[in-house]
Parts: structure tokens; sequence; C-alpha cells
């Protein structure tokens, strides 16, 4: 859990210094700071749901056999 917590103030330390280099704005860079770790995480919801989705279909393919297309050479 430490190291959890170590990365996410590295990560919010990140978004806040990359923000206020480019805007100079100490609460346009909280704001980004705070918005886009929870934006990221909602992306990463989807991008795993994707995934479980790409590896259920390639196991289905394993189960009944089908490698993938046969190369003739």
């Amino acid at each position: 859990m430490i190291k959890t917590a170590s990365f996410a103030i590295v990560h919010f330390s990140v978004a806040f210094g990359v923000a206020y280099a480019l805007t100079g704005s100490v609460v346009i860079g909280g704001l980004v700071a705070l918005v886009e770790p929870m934006v990221n995480t909602v992306a990463y919801h989807f991008h795993e749901k994707v995934w479980e989705r790409i590896r259920a279909r390639r196991a289905a393919r394993v189960s009944l056999g089908h490698q993938g297309p046969m190369m003739v050479t």
C-alpha cells in the first residue's frame, strides 16, 4: 500500500508540474493534477474490459483447436 501511495504522489506531482509548466497557473495545475488521474482511472477500466474480451476470444479459439491462419511454406 505504501508503494501505491507513493506512486499516487508522484503521479499527482508530475501532472501538476506539467500543467503548471505549460500554463503558469497554480489553479490549473491543481485541477489537472486532480482531474487527470480520475479520467485515467476510467480509461483504464475500459482498457481492461477490452483486454478481457481479447483474452476470452483467444481462449475460445484455443479450446476449439483453432490457432489462427495456417502458413503454407
